[in-house]
């Protein structure tokens, strides 16, 4: 089950502020030293993935086959630019494979490979499965009488894949509580904005109907991600018998004045310049994320 975490005080706070801090400006080296990178929804997705694998997921990058370990899936695929960084700082590969990030001979490419990146679960970038596979995930490990989480980040707009209902209905239905899944609702896709392309709302409301424990919360507030995380633990441990669903507002490009909430950085590049603009504002994204910590925590 779940590694044994520490009180969410705010000395942990301020430490996976730091550990988010160096994923997204290890994110954008990597989308440089790549020539481009899905980076909108990387960046908004970011502070989901530093919570569950640097507090909550048990996980051993020396080991990354144990049988009792989390398991996460990053349906939304393409944010794998994002992804690899959270991998490697991990442990599971060497920095190195980010230097050549989607280039030919390259482990790591622009949608992981689960046969080439330890560490990754599962190839994904064809969207609406990621759902699936924690439901297989979860009915596999109850056949075999072992038990752990397993985490899924969605976005809203893979959520117009309808295999992510029916794959929910089957998460209700065999009542898998150690499912969670996080929608990164950043109300931005590839052509426009979700409300004007296929709006997804009321989402939890959708995810309440199919059967799911749901709450939302602001999805770059550590705070609550964490309390949000810790009640999905809760239920299952209690023995719950709905799987949970976290519905987190998000900001595409979050951190980055020139791609915040701008669709257009639904994929892109950048040069050594817009690098350097980029960094500049993650400092100053950094320091504002600081002062809420001094003040709210």
């Amino acid at each position: 089950m779940p590694v044994d975490y520490k009180p969410f005080d705010k000395a942990e706070w301020l430490r996976l502020e730091k550990k988010a801090d160096e994923l997204r400006r290890l994110t954008l080296k990597t989308a440089n030293w790549g020539g481009s990178g899905h980076l909108g929804g990387a960046m908004s997705c970011m502070d989901a993935m530093t919570i569950l694998y640097h507090r909550f997921m048990k996980l051993d990058p020396k080991d990354s086959k144990m049988p009792d370990r989390d398991r996460f899936v990053l349906s939304k695929g393409h944010a794998a630019v994002g992804y690899a960084p959270v991998l490697v700082d991990f442990g599971f590969m060497p920095e190195e494979e980010l230097h050549i990030f989607n280039l030919t001979g390259a482990k790591i490419g622009m949608h992981l490979d689960a046969n080439k990146v330890n560490g990754c679960e599962f190839s994904t970038g064809s969207l609406g499965h990621g759902i699936s596979l924690a439901v297989g995930f979860a009915l596999a490990g109850r056949v075999k009488g072992i038990d752990y989480m397993n985490y899924v980040i969605t976005g809203d707009g893979e959520l117009n894949e309808g295999s992510n209902w029916e794959a929910a209905m089957s998460a209700a239905q065999f009542k898998l509580s150690n499912i969670v899944v996080l929608v990164d609702n950043n109300k931005c896709m590839i052509d426009g904005r979700t409300v004007d392309e296929m709006s997804i709302e009321p989402v939890d409301k959708k995810f309440e109907a199919f059967g799911f424990n749901v709450c939302r919360v602001d999805g770059q507030n550590f705070k609550e991600l964490n309390d949000a995380i810790e009640a999905a633990i809760k239920n299952h441990l209690d023995g719950g018998d709905k799987p949970t669903c976290i519905v987190m507002d998000t900001f595409k490009g979050a951190g980055v004045d020139f791609m915040e909430d701008n669709y257009l950085w639904h994929y892109g590049a950048l040069d050594e310049e817009k690098l350097k603009d980029a960094t500049a504002s993650l400092e100053k994204y950094y320091q504002k994320r600081i002062e809420r910590v001094e003040k709210e925590a």
